[in-house]
């Protein structure tokens, strides 16, 4: 099961923090993640939701993606951790003010908010493309807070203006709305130029941060806040602050993601802890592609923080 809990992030934005597991039952009221039902548990408003003896961790997203993209992770994870999952501001149900901070130190002020706020500290943080970057920032700033770190295919090098100017174009190649779902996970998955052979996984992935709207689906985002926020991290390098980390920390890659080896292979060497693991078959959502070979190479690096 999975419960929000709402967390006051940066200028007072309001995020959606999504804990997996099930604790005793009591008369609150909650809300719940999609596909999600438990009457009369801990939820919205409750910190306290969950809280104990177990070690932390907390999920991140990368651009679009939602707390929920990390389900399976986090209901495994909930058997040994207090598992929480965070949409970023102007992502799933967090708050999204058209005239809001997307800068880096926004997001990162965000999830040294969540971790404060629900207690979770210090804890394992598991991050997703933007999500792993936000993730090794505050790991940098504030190692109190985090005990190690998984890396999941994000680059450390800038990405450039071409990078940011392809993305604007792709933005505005999406023919919303769509009809229906089914429409979306076809696009996504096999009819998007950027796919280069069919993907139904993609489609899915896309699928979910889609909502009904009178005229169609539509992305639960708006792409320009998006654009914003990754504006603000592909024009710079992050070494520096990767080998600011002094947590045990994984890099992991899918093979055909974005992150090379050869890279991620100088990541594990600038961080002062740093390991490496490749997932087959895999390629940019690496959690998502090939959710069984992930946990496989992942979860002997959680042993070793446990035993640790």
């Amino acid at each position: 099961m999975a419960r929000r809990i709402d967390v006051t992030g940066a200028g007072g934005v309001r995020l959606a923090a999504w804990e997996f597991g099930d604790p005793p039952k009591t008369d609150r009221t909650h809300d719940t993640a999609p596909g999600d039902t438990a009457p009369g548990a801990p939820g919205r408003g409750d910190p306290a939701y969950g809280a104990g003896d177990l070690p932390g961790v907390l999920l991140l997203h990368g651009l679009m993606g939602r707390a929920s993209h990390w389900a399976p992770t986090a209901r495994w994870l909930s058997g040994r951790y207090r598992a929480v999952a965070l949409d970023q501001r102007g992502h799933g149900r967090s708050d999204k003010p058209p005239r809001g901070s997307y800068t880096r130190e926004a997001y990162v002020e965000d999830l040294e908010a969540t971790l404060e706020q629900l207690g979770l500290g210090p804890a394992v943080l598991i991050g997703h493309a933007m999500g792993a970057l936000t993730a090794w920032q505050l790991a940098a700033k504030r190692p109190d807070l985090v005990r190690g770190l998984i890396i999941c295919d994000m680059r450390a090098s800038a990405l450039g203006a071409a990078s940011q100017h392809t993305w604007t174009e792709w933005f505005r190649a999406w023919p919303v709305p769509f009809a229906t779902l089914a429409d979306v996970r076809k696009w996504f998955g096999e009819d998007d130029p950027w796919v280069e052979r069919p993907n139904p996984a993609r489609g899915a992935f896309y699928a979910e941060v889609m909502a009904e709207s009178p005229d169609g689906w539509r992305p639960v985002f708006e792409p320009e806040q998006m654009l914003r926020s990754r504006e603000t991290w592909v024009y710079d390098a992050h070494w520096e602050e990767l080998a600011q980390v002094r947590c045990p920390t994984l890099v992991v890659r899918g093979l055909d993601g974005e992150l090379g080896r050869a890279e991620a292979q100088e990541m594990v060497r600038v961080l002062p802890r740093g390991q490496y693991a490749e997932v087959a078959d895999a390629g940019h959502l690496v959690h998502y592609d090939q959710p069984e070979a992930w946990r496989a190479a992942i979860e002997p690096f959680l042993d070793s923080l446990r035993e640790g």
